[in-house]
């Protein structure tokens, strides 16, 4: 049975949302707030950006955020070394993004020894980047190497200095490398077509402490995701991620925006896909990021119970 969601706007409750880059995937959120929603909601919002995955993840450990949107790898690893962190809805479940190479470099069997650029070891961009590679026989550490470059606009920095041989890019700066002369020698999508790429993660302690808050943020993003997966919204939805993404180009951007709709990346009603989960779980075990004996115990990360809870309805 639904709870009760209602929410009082006139005294919003304080929410201190991490991430690292706040970027693309974030566009339901922007969404949300230039719409009102979280007001509607009752919750208002205080952006705190880490600048990386692992210190968004860290900040909610920590308590500096209350809540973040990053990838999950950090999530479960803490949950299975016995810790508070806790997936609670999902926030995208493709990876809209593509290996960009240097002009020299024609195909992924080409980066043996090369230079990989990456937001982090331990989380997202690396994992994807190492199963990708793994289907020509390239094997991290022995057969390239990762630098720490940062987030996306980072790493397309370092790829134009040079700093680094190629770099997994989203949308649609994958794009903008490829109009550059830049190669894009691999869709990640290919080889994980569905994932938990970004989720919402908190503090069990937090959470189960501030459990109508958690519910009001999710009920507005429930209405943010159902606008930003309508195409006939664009008008809404193309102006924001044009601002986040490529402010200098309409055309980049709209190509972008229906790159990732398309494939379906902003899950309805923030739903975790049973797949998606057991994907990420998978590549942890891939990654020697998550011991094999651990995996069945990673998939209890998810508590449901937020979303089971969230009820609204979209117009």
């Amino acid at each position: 049975m639904a709870e009760n969601t209602t929410a009082d706007p006139s005294t919003p409750a304080q929410l201190r949302l991490a991430g690292g880059a706040q970027g693309f995937n974030w566009l339901p959120v922007f969404l949300a707030d230039e719409l009102g929603l979280f007001g509607k909601h009752g919750i208002a919002i205080e952006y705190k950006r880490f600048g990386s995955v692992d210190k968004a993840t860290g900040a909610v450990l920590e308590g500096e955020a209350d809540l973040a949107i990053t990838p999950p790898e950090g999530a479960v690893a803490d949950f299975v070394n016995g810790g508070e962190l806790r997936i609670v809805a999902a926030n995208a479940v493709r990876l809209p993004m593509s290996l960009v190479a240097r002009p020299e470099i024609a195909s992924l069997a080409d980066l043996r020894g090369k230079r990989i650029g990456t937001s982090s070891l331990t989380e997202g961009t690396a994992i994807y980047t190492q199963i990708v590679l793994a289907s020509q026989g390239l094997h991290y550490p022995a057969d390239y190497e990762f630098v720490l470059a940062g987030i996306h606009t980072k790493r397309w920095e370092a790829l134009q200095a040079g700093q680094v041989d190629c770099a997994p890019q989203p949308a649609p700066w994958n794009f903008l490398a490829e109009d550059q002369g830049y190669n894009l020698i691999g869709e990640v999508n290919e080889f994980i077509p569905e994932i938990l790429f970004t989720a919402v993660i908190g503090r069990s302690s937090w959470l189960q402490a501030n459990r109508d808050v958690v519910i009001h943020f999710i009920n507005a993003l429930i209405e943010a995701h159902a606008i930003t997966n309508e195409p006939a919204r664009q008008d809404i939805t193309l102006p924001i991620f044009q601002r986040i993404t490529t402010p200098e180009s309409s055309t980049l951007a709209n190509r972008g925006l229906e790159y990732m709709r398309d494939m379906g990346m902003w899950p309805d009603k923030l739903a975790v896909p049973a797949n998606a989960l057991r994907t990420t779980i998978d590549l942890m075990i891939r990654a020697h990021l998550l011991d094999e004996a651990l995996r069945s115990q990673a998939l209890h990360a998810f508590d449901a119970s937020y979303l089971d809870a969230a009820c609204v309805t979209v117009g």
